[in-house]
């Protein structure tokens, strides 16, 4: 399949799959008022009042218009970039989450990309696979100094195959979030196991003083940023280290067991969420009604604005025969690799490489992000912050598959994990089924 097959058809996919998502979307925002659209397109070679050469370069972001973190990047990051890199200017423009995905497809078609994004790292395999992003490790000289001084399992999230087509900018991961006072009331502490989380999930379920249902768990979906710190820390797996198979792995006697765990915790009326109808989690998490909950930094804000007077505390996900392992989240900072221009892209690596250095690292954590530069990290920024209890389990999470079909296995995990638990199918029989689809799904049938 050509460069422009591939674009439209992984544009008309994710035009039914965001459908929802932009239809509400908010238009283009500049971050930097005053520039206009015809500085939204100026490139490199441009030539200033005093008659010097300026590059600039445009980046596109997903920071929201009015937030903390555009501040930052506006009033802070950027000026102090410019002001380290004359001739060079950045053109910074923020979008809604969905419309910066979609717009870059619409823009590959028509070859009017830009410079450099912050992207979901869940999209880098998409975008990898349409032929547009630049392989860092090949086409930069000095990627191995840059990289080394970035969290490992940050990058791993931008590596396809044998090469990295982005560096990690920011992460998070999730843990576990417990009400202190039904654990207090039910006599145990947060479960250090896979076992003690069975067991305790049971028993923190029933009914309250007002008769009304109470849950252990709140899981809000059964896809793969639900399911694999489970599948993970069991021992089990999606695909194997080379990403090329499912078979042996997905329907493993272990990813079998993690799946089996939740089907009978539900059965127990145990666990719930992903029903039309359930209660949302921060509420049912903040009235009592769900008693543990496996989360990400941004559910510290939430509870404070729901629920400021409710107690609760955080603790590791339990661990099993694969130890205690949590997904990982978060964006990369890519370069496209459709301009021409040298200087465009030189400039545009300098100001990646900026954003993932100490300074803006720590800049932006004042503002909720979790760095993944390393010098960053031992900072008291993040040592005072919210996130703090976060960065231990993101030293140990793991990328969900970097392969280009990982929407539609994603998909097809949750439909037969779906079928385990309303008792369709067993355990086994939905994940060998599952099996051959994920590896046709991986061979591009």
């Amino acid at each position: 399949m050509n460069k422009a097959k591939k674009l439209l058809a992984i544009l008309l996919s994710a035009v039914m799959c965001l459908a929802a998502l932009t239809a509400c979307s908010k238009s283009p925002v500049e971050s930097e008022p005053g520039k206009s659209g015809e500085s939204a397109t100026k490139g490199a070679g441009d030539t200033d009042v005093s008659g010097s050469k300026e590059v600039t370069i445009n980046f596109w972001h997903h920071y929201s218009a009015q937030s903390a973190e555009n501040d930052t990047l506006t009033k802070v990051l950027i000026p102090k970039f410019e002001s380290e890199n004359p001739g060079i200017k950045v053109n910074a423009v923020s979008h809604e989450w969905a419309d910066l995905h979609n717009k870059i497809l619409v823009s590959a078609q028509s070859g009017t990309l830009p410079d450099v994004a912050r992207l979901d790292a869940a999209w880098i395999p998409e975008f990898q696979a349409a032929d547009i992003l630049t392989s860092l490790d090949e086409k930069t000289s000095d990627f191995k100094d840059v990289s080394h001084a970035l969290l490992d399992s940050a990058m791993s999230t931008a590596k396809i195959g044998d090469h990295y087509y982005g560096l990690a900018l920011n992460t998070n991961t999730k843990i576990l979030f417990y009400n202190v006072k039904a654990f207090k009331a039910a006599g145990i502490t947060p479960p250090q196991t896979m076992e003690e989380f069975i067991n305790d999930t049971k028993k923190l379920s029933g009914t309250n003083e007002n008769g009304q249902q109470i849950w252990g768990y709140d899981e809000p979906a059964l896809a793969g940023w639900n399911l694999c710190p489970f599948i993970w820390s069991y021992g089990g797996d999606l695909l194997n280290p080379e990403q090329t198979k499912a078979s042996g792995y997905i329907n493993s006697e272990k990813t079998v067991a993690a799946v089996q765990m939740f089907a009978g915790l539900y059965k127990d009326k145990a666990i719930t969420g992903w029903n039309s109808g359930d209660i949302p989690m921060t509420d049912g998490f903040g009235t009592g009604r769900y008693s543990m909950i496996l989360e990400g930094p941004w559910k510290i804000a939430e509870m404070k604005g729901a629920y400021p007077d409710f107690e609760y505390a955080t603790a590791p996900i339990p661990a099993g025969d694969g130890g205690s392992v949590s997904v990982l989240g978060g964006e990369d900072i890519s370069l496209f690799n459709t301009s021409g221009n040298d200087a465009a892209k030189e400039a545009a690596w300098k100001f990646a490489k900026f954003m993932t250095g100490e300074f803006a690292q720590t800049e932006m954590a004042k503002c909720g992000q979790i760095p993944v530069n390393k010098t960053a990290l031992e900072s008291d920024t993040v040592k005072n912050s919210d996130f703090a209890p976060f960065i231990e389990a993101i030293k140990t999470a793991k990328s969900r598959p970097t392969v280009a079909s990982w929407s539609e296995i994603d998909s097809e995990l949750s439909a037969a994990v779906t079928s385990v638990i309303n008792g369709e199918k067993t355990a086994q029989e939905a994940m060998d089924q599952l099996a051959v689809k994920v590896d046709g799904l991986l061979a591009g049938k």
